[in-house]
Protein backbone atom coordinates (compact mmCIF):
# COMPACT_ATOMS: atom_id res chain seq x y z
CA UNK A 1 0.00 0.00 0.00
CA UNK A 2 1.28 3.58 -0.73
CA UNK A 3 1.06 5.91 2.58
CA UNK A 4 1.85 9.57 1.01
CA UNK A 5 1.35 12.40 4.01
CA UNK A 6 0.22 15.80 2.60
CA UNK A 7 3.52 18.52 2.76
CA UNK A 8 2.74 21.01 5.35
CA UNK A 9 4.63 24.24 4.64
CA UNK A 10 7.11 25.68 7.95
CA UNK A 11 7.75 29.37 8.13
CA UNK A 12 10.56 31.72 9.36
CA UNK A 13 9.96 34.37 12.12
CA UNK A 14 9.10 36.87 10.06
CA UNK A 15 6.45 35.03 7.46
CA UNK A 16 9.15 34.17 4.65
CA UNK A 17 8.80 30.12 3.76
CA UNK A 18 11.68 28.13 5.97
CA UNK A 19 12.73 26.11 3.60
CA UNK A 20 15.44 24.15 6.05
CA UNK A 21 12.74 23.15 8.51
CA UNK A 22 10.65 21.93 4.98
CA UNK A 23 14.01 19.62 4.35
CA UNK A 24 14.00 18.13 7.90
CA UNK A 25 10.00 17.65 7.03
CA UNK A 26 10.85 15.53 3.56
CA UNK A 27 13.57 13.12 6.22
CA UNK A 28 10.79 12.81 9.33
CA UNK A 29 8.18 11.46 6.72
CA UNK A 30 10.46 9.10 5.40
CA UNK A 31 12.17 8.17 8.51
CA UNK A 32 8.57 7.17 10.21
CA UNK A 33 8.09 5.23 6.88
CA UNK A 34 5.74 7.06 4.45
CA UNK A 35 6.86 6.27 0.70
CA UNK A 36 5.35 9.42 -0.88
CA UNK A 37 4.50 12.79 -0.41
CA UNK A 38 2.14 15.47 -1.81
CA UNK A 39 3.96 18.94 -2.37
CA UNK A 40 2.34 21.79 -2.48
CA UNK A 41 -0.88 20.95 -2.39
CA UNK A 42 -3.59 22.70 -0.35
CA UNK A 43 -2.25 21.80 3.14
CA UNK A 44 0.99 23.62 1.87
CA UNK A 45 -1.32 26.53 1.34
CA UNK A 46 -0.65 26.79 -1.92
CA UNK A 47 -3.27 29.58 -2.40
CA UNK A 48 -1.50 31.32 -0.33
CA UNK A 49 1.97 31.48 -1.66
CA UNK A 50 3.53 32.87 -4.57
CA UNK A 51 4.38 30.68 -7.71
CA UNK A 52 7.78 31.01 -6.84
CA UNK A 53 7.69 29.91 -3.51
CA UNK A 54 5.91 26.90 -5.11
CA UNK A 55 8.21 25.95 -7.23
CA UNK A 56 11.02 26.08 -5.00
CA UNK A 57 9.28 24.50 -2.54
CA UNK A 58 8.37 21.90 -4.96
CA UNK A 59 12.11 21.30 -6.36
CA UNK A 60 13.51 20.81 -2.41
CA UNK A 61 10.97 18.17 -1.80
CA UNK A 62 11.55 16.22 -4.95
CA UNK A 63 15.72 16.35 -4.65
CA UNK A 64 15.80 15.82 -1.10
CA UNK A 65 12.98 12.47 -1.88
CA UNK A 66 15.45 11.26 -4.56
CA UNK A 67 18.45 11.62 -2.34
CA UNK A 68 16.77 9.42 0.40
CA UNK A 69 15.10 7.15 -2.20
CA UNK A 70 19.08 6.50 -4.24
CA UNK A 71 20.92 6.23 -0.53
CA UNK A 72 18.11 3.75 1.25
CA UNK A 73 17.28 2.18 -1.86
CA UNK A 74 13.87 2.32 -1.24
CA UNK A 75 10.87 4.55 -3.08
CA UNK A 76 10.07 7.65 -2.32
CA UNK A 77 7.48 8.97 -4.66
CA UNK A 78 6.81 13.01 -4.79
CA UNK A 79 3.64 14.10 -6.44
CA UNK A 80 3.14 18.00 -7.04
CA UNK A 81 0.08 20.05 -7.39
CA UNK A 82 0.56 24.09 -7.29
CA UNK A 83 -1.93 25.06 -9.89
CA UNK A 84 -4.29 28.04 -8.08
CA UNK A 85 -5.43 30.17 -11.22
CA UNK A 86 -8.83 30.65 -12.40
CA UNK A 87 -7.58 30.73 -16.34
CA UNK A 88 -6.65 27.69 -18.29
CA UNK A 89 -3.77 29.80 -19.32
CA UNK A 90 -2.30 30.45 -16.12
CA UNK A 91 -2.84 27.03 -14.76
CA UNK A 92 -0.65 26.28 -17.64
CA UNK A 93 1.99 28.39 -16.76
CA UNK A 94 1.89 27.31 -13.29
CA UNK A 95 1.96 22.88 -13.90
CA UNK A 96 4.27 23.42 -16.11
CA UNK A 97 7.24 25.32 -13.91
CA UNK A 98 5.94 22.99 -11.07
CA UNK A 99 7.10 20.03 -13.59
CA UNK A 100 10.04 21.50 -14.72
CA UNK A 101 11.30 21.67 -10.84
CA UNK A 102 11.00 18.12 -10.58
CA UNK A 103 8.01 15.51 -9.72
CA UNK A 104 6.49 12.07 -10.20
CA UNK A 105 3.26 13.11 -11.12
CA UNK A 106 1.63 16.17 -11.72
CA UNK A 107 -1.49 16.59 -9.65
CA UNK A 108 -4.56 18.33 -10.69
CA UNK A 109 -6.53 20.18 -8.62
CA UNK A 110 -10.55 19.31 -9.82
CA UNK A 111 -12.11 22.00 -9.02
CA UNK A 112 -9.91 24.49 -11.13
CA UNK A 113 -10.67 22.24 -14.30
CA UNK A 114 -14.48 23.25 -13.93
CA UNK A 115 -14.04 26.31 -11.47
CA UNK A 116 -17.62 27.52 -11.67
CA UNK A 117 -19.28 23.64 -11.75
CA UNK A 118 -20.57 23.67 -14.97
CA UNK A 119 -20.53 20.15 -15.57
CA UNK A 120 -18.40 17.40 -17.32
CA UNK A 121 -18.09 18.87 -20.75
CA UNK A 122 -16.37 21.66 -19.30
CA UNK A 123 -14.12 20.30 -17.19
CA UNK A 124 -13.33 17.30 -19.87
CA UNK A 125 -12.39 20.50 -22.05
CA UNK A 126 -10.39 22.43 -20.16
CA UNK A 127 -8.63 19.00 -19.55
CA UNK A 128 -7.65 18.89 -22.84
CA UNK A 129 -6.27 22.69 -23.51
CA UNK A 130 -4.22 21.24 -20.29
CA UNK A 131 -3.18 17.69 -21.67
CA UNK A 132 -2.18 19.36 -25.25
CA UNK A 133 0.34 21.82 -23.15
CA UNK A 134 1.70 20.02 -20.41
CA UNK A 135 5.02 17.71 -21.30
CA UNK A 136 3.60 14.59 -22.32
CA UNK A 137 5.85 12.10 -20.69
CA UNK A 138 4.74 13.64 -17.25
CA UNK A 139 2.40 11.42 -15.34
CA UNK A 140 -0.81 13.00 -14.38
CA UNK A 141 -2.87 12.54 -10.97
CA UNK A 142 -6.30 14.42 -9.62
CA UNK A 143 -7.04 15.75 -6.14
CA UNK A 144 -10.82 17.03 -5.20
CA UNK A 145 -9.51 19.91 -3.27
CA UNK A 146 -11.96 21.22 -1.01
CA UNK A 147 -11.13 24.84 -1.43
CA UNK A 148 -12.52 26.86 -2.51
CA UNK A 149 -15.40 24.32 -3.41
CA UNK A 150 -15.46 19.66 -3.68
CA UNK A 151 -15.78 19.33 -7.42
CA UNK A 152 -16.20 15.13 -7.42
CA UNK A 153 -14.53 13.18 -10.26
CA UNK A 154 -18.17 11.57 -11.67
CA UNK A 155 -17.51 7.68 -13.42
CA UNK A 156 -17.81 9.89 -16.65
CA UNK A 157 -14.73 12.09 -16.47
CA UNK A 158 -13.08 8.75 -14.47
CA UNK A 159 -13.31 6.96 -17.56
CA UNK A 160 -12.06 10.00 -19.81
CA UNK A 161 -9.14 10.20 -17.43
CA UNK A 162 -8.29 6.37 -17.62
CA UNK A 163 -9.29 6.84 -21.79
CA UNK A 164 -6.15 9.21 -21.78
CA UNK A 165 -3.52 6.88 -20.34
CA UNK A 166 -1.95 9.48 -18.86
CA UNK A 167 -3.32 9.46 -15.26
CA UNK A 168 -1.90 7.44 -12.30
CA UNK A 169 -2.99 8.90 -8.86
CA UNK A 170 -5.90 10.33 -7.80
CA UNK A 171 -6.69 11.58 -4.07
CA UNK A 172 -10.47 10.61 -3.58
CA UNK A 173 -12.09 13.28 -0.78
CA UNK A 174 -15.13 11.78 -1.01
CA UNK A 175 -15.29 10.33 2.56
CA UNK A 176 -18.02 7.54 1.22
CA UNK A 177 -16.61 4.16 1.46
CA UNK A 178 -19.78 3.17 -1.04
CA UNK A 179 -18.18 5.50 -3.68
CA UNK A 180 -14.73 4.45 -2.60
CA UNK A 181 -15.53 0.90 -3.78
CA UNK A 182 -16.96 1.95 -7.10
CA UNK A 183 -14.24 3.67 -8.10
CA UNK A 184 -12.03 0.98 -7.24
CA UNK A 185 -14.00 -1.57 -9.52
CA UNK A 186 -13.88 1.18 -12.45
CA UNK A 187 -10.19 1.77 -11.90
CA UNK A 188 -9.39 -2.31 -11.13
CA UNK A 189 -6.69 -3.46 -13.57
CA UNK A 190 -5.28 -0.32 -14.35
CA UNK A 191 -2.27 2.01 -13.53
CA UNK A 192 -4.25 4.62 -11.95
CA UNK A 193 -3.96 4.38 -7.91
CA UNK A 194 -6.68 5.59 -5.52
CA UNK A 195 -5.36 7.24 -2.27
CA UNK A 196 -7.82 7.64 0.11
CA UNK A 197 -7.59 10.92 1.86
CA UNK A 198 -10.39 9.95 4.72
CA UNK A 199 -8.83 8.01 7.45
CA UNK A 200 -12.15 7.17 8.74
CA UNK A 201 -13.24 4.86 5.80
CA UNK A 202 -9.20 4.09 4.76
CA UNK A 203 -9.37 0.60 6.00
CA UNK A 204 -12.43 -0.13 4.66
CA UNK A 205 -11.25 1.30 1.09
CA UNK A 206 -8.39 -1.04 1.38
CA UNK A 207 -10.07 -4.06 1.71
CA UNK A 208 -12.36 -2.49 -1.07
CA UNK A 209 -9.19 -2.19 -3.80
CA UNK A 210 -7.44 1.02 -2.76
CA UNK A 211 -4.34 1.72 -3.44
CA UNK A 212 -3.65 3.15 0.31
CA UNK A 213 -3.82 7.02 2.05
CA UNK A 214 -3.18 10.53 1.12
CA UNK A 215 -3.96 13.34 3.95
CA UNK A 216 -3.31 15.02 6.90
CA UNK A 217 -2.86 12.96 9.20
CA UNK A 218 0.90 11.55 8.02
CA UNK A 219 1.66 15.10 9.48
CA UNK A 220 0.75 13.58 13.07
CA UNK A 221 1.85 9.75 13.10
CA UNK A 222 2.90 8.37 10.47
CA UNK A 223 4.00 5.13 11.64
CA UNK A 224 0.61 4.31 12.02
CA UNK A 225 -0.70 4.75 8.63
CA UNK A 226 2.90 2.77 7.39
CA UNK A 227 1.80 -0.30 9.54
CA UNK A 228 -1.67 -0.43 8.52
CA UNK A 229 -0.31 -0.37 4.87
CA UNK A 230 2.17 -3.47 5.90
CA UNK A 231 -0.01 -5.51 8.01
CA UNK A 232 -4.35 -4.66 7.23
CA UNK A 233 -4.40 -8.16 5.76
CA UNK A 234 -2.16 -9.96 7.48
CA UNK A 235 -3.04 -8.99 11.08
CA UNK A 236 -6.98 -7.97 10.54
CA UNK A 237 -7.78 -8.10 14.36
CA UNK A 238 -5.03 -5.39 15.16
CA UNK A 239 -5.97 -3.53 12.03
CA UNK A 240 -9.26 -3.15 13.17
CA UNK A 241 -8.17 -1.34 16.75
CA UNK A 242 -5.62 0.89 14.43
CA UNK A 243 -8.46 2.16 12.42
CA UNK A 244 -10.46 2.75 15.14
CA UNK A 245 -7.89 4.64 17.09
CA UNK A 246 -6.77 7.01 13.80
CA UNK A 247 -10.02 7.12 12.98
CA UNK A 248 -10.97 8.94 16.15
CA UNK A 249 -7.99 11.03 15.98
CA UNK A 250 -8.61 12.13 12.83
CA UNK A 251 -12.02 14.36 13.89
CA UNK A 252 -9.39 17.04 14.86
CA UNK A 253 -9.14 17.82 11.11
CA UNK A 254 -11.74 19.71 11.50
CA UNK A 255 -11.94 20.30 15.34
CA UNK A 256 -8.89 22.02 15.33
CA UNK A 257 -7.31 24.31 13.22
CA UNK A 258 -5.16 22.90 10.44
CA UNK A 259 -2.40 23.35 9.83
CA UNK A 260 -1.22 25.61 13.24
CA UNK A 261 -2.08 21.78 14.99
CA UNK A 262 0.70 19.75 12.87
CA UNK A 263 3.36 22.26 12.90
CA UNK A 264 3.18 22.73 17.04
CA UNK A 265 3.05 18.62 16.97
CA UNK A 266 6.05 18.59 14.49
CA UNK A 267 7.80 20.20 17.26
CA UNK A 268 6.57 17.79 19.70
CA UNK A 269 8.13 15.64 17.11
CA UNK A 270 11.61 17.34 17.50
CA UNK A 271 11.43 19.47 14.73
CA UNK A 272 10.86 23.11 16.32
CA UNK A 273 8.36 25.28 13.60
CA UNK A 274 7.21 28.75 14.08
CA UNK A 275 3.70 28.99 15.43
CA UNK A 276 2.68 31.00 11.84
CA UNK A 277 0.08 30.38 8.96
CA UNK A 278 -0.59 32.38 5.98
CA UNK A 279 -4.16 30.59 6.09
CA UNK A 280 -4.77 30.62 10.22
CA UNK A 281 -4.86 33.24 12.38
CA UNK A 282 -1.67 32.55 15.19
CA UNK A 283 -4.05 32.94 18.25
CA UNK A 284 -5.86 30.32 17.15
CA UNK A 285 -3.19 28.03 18.01
CA UNK A 286 -4.35 27.84 21.68
CA UNK A 287 -3.51 26.44 25.59
CA UNK A 288 -6.31 23.75 24.57
CA UNK A 289 -4.94 23.10 21.11
CA UNK A 290 -2.04 22.51 22.39
CA UNK A 291 -3.05 20.03 24.87
CA UNK A 292 -5.09 18.21 22.39
CA UNK A 293 -1.65 18.10 20.56
CA UNK A 294 -0.19 16.66 23.48
CA UNK A 295 -2.90 13.89 24.47
CA UNK A 296 -2.62 12.90 20.85
CA UNK A 297 1.30 12.45 20.88
CA UNK A 298 0.76 10.77 23.98
CA UNK A 299 -1.21 7.73 22.72
CA UNK A 300 0.90 8.00 19.59
CA UNK A 301 3.86 6.92 21.47
CA UNK A 302 1.84 4.44 23.85
CA UNK A 303 0.05 2.78 20.83
CA UNK A 304 3.33 2.62 18.64
CA UNK A 305 5.49 1.21 21.64
CA UNK A 306 3.05 -1.83 21.42
CA UNK A 307 2.96 -2.35 17.47
CA UNK A 308 6.72 -1.92 16.83
CA UNK A 309 7.33 -4.33 20.17
CA UNK A 310 9.11 -7.39 19.41
CA UNK A 311 6.07 -9.69 19.44
CA UNK A 312 3.90 -7.52 20.79
CA UNK A 313 -0.13 -6.11 19.63
CA UNK A 314 -1.73 -3.54 21.28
Amino acid sequence: MDMFTTMITPYTASGEVDFATAEKYVDWYFQNGLNGIFAVCQSSEIFYLTLAERVRLNKLVYTRAKELEAKHQRPFTVVSSGHVSDTIEGQIEELNAIAASGTDALILITNRLDPHNEGDDVWIANCEKLLAALPAKTKLGLYECPYPYKRLVTPGILSYCLDTGRFYYMKDTCCDADMIAARCAQLRGSHFKLLNANCQTLLASMRSGADGYCGIMCNYHPRLYAWLGENYDKDPHTAELVQAIIGTFGFTETGLPYPPSAKYHMGLCGIPTQNIARNRQSAELTPYVRHCMQQMKQATDFLESKLFAAGGHP
